[in-house]
């Protein structure tokens, strides 16, 4: 009986990993494939190797806080472990139909909690740190987004261009015995060096995904009586994640998420950059947290920054009835740009295989704030109120919904 709870336990665990692995591709190398600087095997293998670095450095002092530190390791028995990554895998679920970026992250640690709660184990002071981290990283990404949006990103987005190529960045001349790479030869300078960041920050962000969502598969597995050490639950958990990045992260890698079509390349960066070091940050001191909920923050943030440049600080402070209304969107990073230097693509129009215009020869300057009028908001706005509100119950509901679901399923096993 022992022998095969270990064997589903495994199969869950291989199935959170392989989701996980499937929707983080995307997320990570979306606007490098899209732009046709890599292709999706290479975007596999990239997401692969830096989620494996990321994983055995950072991602284990993660494991071992999900595994023996919320609740004791003993807990962890095989039917307990069974139990957690099952509802690890239903969160999944709920956020794939809801199509709202749900943290996998807090609603594993919500069924750890639901049984630390049902057998009297839970250490409260940790869950008081890691609920405080929940609070205070979206907080933090959402003020860097803001002052990014308000007073940098306006620069940036003048002087930082992003190409669509129609061929792959990198070509092979297959006249010879042995193939020979040479760079596409429509590519400028400053194209080899905006593609050179887009593949470090996905690089980048695949660590990142890595060091934070490795433990959600494995951790109750790590915990169980030691079913797995450590070392063997990170090959487990990036074995499940390639898995995912060679199957069905070819489709998000083509649609790179709903949520963030709409979003410059540039801004996609900023928002990689500015969630993936927040989850690091925490992953390095243990702390389980949610890269969708941070970068989704910074997204927020990076929208209402760039709107809120259409007023200063004082006229913010001290609004009047003629003064329009500032909205939270992401229309207002597409159309950062003056009519006359049109945006670079956006994650949308590589998805859809459009090219974007071309800089004008003569950039013009960045208004002053308060002197541009007001940013004109996408229609399609991801984050108008009613969409912000869904996603804030969602991230608040999906951990609530597995300690209330977990902690009478434990009470009954234990």
């Amino acid at each position: 009986m022992v022998a095969l709870l270990a064997v589903v336990g495994i199969g869950v665990a291989v199935f959170v990993g392989f989701n996980i692995g499937g929707s983080s591709t995307g997320v990570a190398f979306g606007p490098a494939v899209g732009s046709r600087l890599i292709r999706k095997p290479t975007a596999g293998v990239l997401f692969v190797a830096f989620g494996f670095l990321g994983a055995w450095t950072v991602g284990r002092e993660v494991i071992t806080t999900m595994s023996s530190s919320i609740v004791p390791a003993a807990q962890f028995t095989p039917i307990a472990s069974v139990a957690v990554l099952f509802f690890t895998g239903v969160s999944l679920l709920i956020s794939n139909l809801y199509g709202v970026p749900a943290s996998t992250s807090m609603t594993a640690v919500g069924a750890i909690v639901g049984l630390g709660l049902a057998s009297g184990t839970l250490n409260q002071a940790l869950m008081f740190v890691i609920v405080s981290a929940w609070i205070v990283a979206p907080l933090l990404c959402l003020v860097i987004g803001v002052v990014v949006g308000r007073y940098v990103y306006p620069y940036l987005d003048r002087y930082i261009a992003f190409t669509t190529f129609a061929l792959h960045f990198v070509q092979f001349d297959r006249s010879g015995v042995i193939p020979r790479p040479f760079i596409n030869p429509n590519a400028s300078l400053q194209d080899v060096v905006g593609s050179l960041s887009v593949i470090v920050i996905g690089c980048y962000m695949a660590f990142s995904a890595g060091a934070s969502n490795a433990a959600n598969a494995v951790a109750p597995l790590v915990g169980a009586g030691g079913s797995l050490t450590v070392n063997q639950g990170v090959l487990l958990a990036v074995g499940a994640f390639g898995l995912g990045s060679f199957t069905i992260a070819r489709r998000t890698l083509e649609t790179v998420g709903d949520d963030i079509t709409e979003l410059p390349i540039l801004a996609s960066l900023i928002v990689s950059i500015v969630g993936g070091t927040v989850i690091t940050i925490l992953s390095s001191f243990g702390i389980p947290a949610s890269l969708a909920v941070s970068t989704t923050s910074t997204i927020i943030g990076l929208g209402w920054g760039r709107a809120s440049r259409a007023a200063t600080l004082a006229a913010l402070a001290t609004p009047s009835p003629d003064q329009p209304d500032v909205a939270v969107s992401t229309g207002a990073l597409v159309t950062s740009r003056a009519e006359d230097a049109p945006t670079g693509p956006t994650i949308g129009d590589i998805a859809r295989n459009e090219e974007s215009g071309d800089k004008p020869a003569d950039t013009p300057d960045v208004p002053d704030i308060g002197a541009e009028g007001p940013a004109d908001l996408d229609a399609r706005s991801l984050f108008d109120p009613a969409a912000a509100k869904r996603i804030v119950t969602m991230w608040v509901l999906t951990p609530s919904l597995a300690i209330v679901a977990s902690y009478p399923v434990f009470v009954i096993l234990l």
